[in-house]
């Protein structure tokens, strides 16, 4: 493992750090034996040929939180970034062996909230399976930061992310505004027990499937703002 010094100088210049052997195999059998038993019939859980996908993943299954948080991720998150900070989103991915699920360029520019309202600096809404999502005002996004933890081995055959380095220090930066004479993308290969800290505004991708082999991935976002009174981050979670 490197010093704590040096994934924190590659997240503020790169926007971006990996992490190995942050989990055990039985800590990751552990995760995968909760997500086997869930009910799979609620709205927060989408199944596709392409894509298994369970949102507001440490609410539906609260028995991996213990697992997940265990001490040595809640050390690097509090080495790294304080120990002020809260989970405000959970996802889990499981992309199938023969998966054509892709990921377009984009940066991570919503937050989810409880609910609407008309806020200076905030918009524009979405909403989806009664999830309201809000771009929020820039600063809240540029402390913000994201854990994704990596259950299988991944790299450029099975979906890893591919990242543009330094592009979260531009701001809202369209994809079709990117110059590839000046940027170089970068595919970030992480092995099972291993994990990616990304900041929200680095563009990011995915390529389809093409080693048959799966890639599931606990994505989980963290920030410590305080939210207008008018509304409240919907998944807000407390980690110690």
């Amino acid at each position: 493992m490197e010093s704590i010094s040096f994934y924190k100088n590659n997240i503020s210049a790169n926007g971006f750090t990996v992490i190995e052997a942050v989990y055990t195999q039985e800590e990751i059998e552990a995760i995968l034996a909760e997500i086997a038993k869930a009910d799979t019939d609620k709205n927060t859980f989408r199944k596709t040929d392409d894509l298994f996908a369970i949102r507001q993943f440490l609410k539906e299954l609260p028995a991996v939180n213990n697992i997940i948080f265990n001490t040595k991720l809640t050390a690097i998150i509090d080495e790294l970034f304080g120990d002020d900070y809260f989970a405000v989103k959970s996802i889990y991915f499981d992309k199938p062996e023969k998966s054509n699920w892709f990921v377009a360029w984009h940066q991570d520019l919503t937050i989810s909230v409880n609910k609407k309202a008309d806020l200076p600096g905030y918009g524009p809404w979405t909403v989806k399976q009664n999830q309201f999502a809000v771009q929020p005002p820039l600063n809240i996004l540029q402390n913000n930061f994201t854990i994704r933890i990596h259950l299988d081995d991944t790299d450029e055959g099975n979906g890893a992310l591919k990242v543009i380095p330094g592009s979260h220090l531009k701001g809202v930066y369209r994809p079709e505004t990117i110059d590839w004479n000046s940027e170089t993308e970068q595919t970030c290969n992480v092995k099972a027990g291993g994990i990616m800290i990304m900041k929200p505004l680095l563009l990011h991708a995915s390529n389809r499937t093409t080693n048959n082999k799966p890639r599931k991935v606990i994505h989980i976002e963290f920030s410590k703002a305080n939210l207008p009174d008018q509304i409240e981050w919907s998944e807000r979670q407390l980690l110690h």
